[in-house]
């Protein structure tokens, strides 16, 4: 790699100012909401919602500080990356302190959290998670295949798709999902069909995790929760054979993951 010049960094330093000059009055709008928010405020949790898409412009200007470093020194900003890594981590805890965490949580049990973030449209929340898994791909991106956080990248996704799905009401979606007439039809379509792909890549995600790195038995658990919780979505919609398909296929890995483990090759 050629050396930088003096004059080169110089230029870097410069040209990164105004997207590091943003990063810091939206952090300090964070604060400043944060330090404002009480729990069982009527709007607690549509602030929640407002942080994490300030999180997810806060992880592109620290992506857009890589590019400029690649395009103007050849070289990757990593600490710029990692930021935006971290960034996008809160960007989902946000998200999860609306919704939770819960992989194979029943629909049921979200209605409550729902009901608080109902002013919020279909279109905005698709919207929303769109923008974050673009984020998240790009930086997925940046990183390269060959990054230390390659499976580190699984738990980000997995906790990405849980979210997605969690984000959205399937109380009213199943009713759009089958009417043409309604006008959140094409949104809620085009929003289950990513919930689905998300749910199935984070299955095989962990799958891979589980047989390729770590031999964890956490990481196998939770793939078999990502497959459940996509049975409970073609369940939801009516794809009653694609459902029975995903419990086979979920009995099929939880037997080889009490296999490996009874035989010694889990922890």
């Amino acid at each position: 790699m050629a050396k930088i010049s003096e004059e080169t960094r110089l230029h870097f330093s410069e040209a990164i100012q105004p997207y590091k000059a943003k990063i810091t009055a939206l952090l300090g709008k964070e604060k400043t909401m944060l330090n404002g928010m009480h729990a069982g405020d009527i709007d607690f949790e549509n602030k929640k919602i407002i942080l994490c898409e300030d999180m997810i412009y806060i992880a592109s200007l620290y992506i857009a500080q890589n590019s400029l470093s690649l395009k103007l020194m050849e070289v990757k900003n990593n600490d710029a990356l990692n930021d935006a890594r971290k960034i996008l981590y809160k960007a989902i805890i946000y998200l999860e302190e609306v919704v939770t965490d819960g992989i194979d949580v029943p629909y049921s049990e979200l209605s409550d959290k729902l009901e608080k973030i109902s002013s919020v449209s279909i279109a905005n929340r698709y919207m929303i998670i769109r923008k974050l898994g673009l984020a998240i791909t790009i930086l997925k991106d940046a990183f390269g295949d060959n990054s230390k956080w390659k499976w580190s990248f699984v738990e980000l996704e997995g906790r990405f798709s849980t979210i997605a799905k969690n984000l959205i009401d399937m109380r009213s979606s199943v009713k759009d999902y089958f009417d043409p007439h309604s006008e959140d039809y094409e949104t809620t379509v085009l929003y289950i069909r990513l919930i689905t792909k998300l749910l199935t890549n984070s299955a095989t995600a962990y799958r891979d995790k589980y047989e390729l790195s770590t031999r964890r038995i956490d990481d196998m658990r939770n793939a078999i929760k990502y497959l459940l919780a996509l049975r409970k979505l073609n369940v939801a919609i009516g794809n009653s054979e694609q459902a029975e398909e995903i419990k086979k296929k979920a009995i099929v890995w939880k037997d080889k993951m009490d296999s490996d483990h009874k035989s010694g090759l889990s922890n």
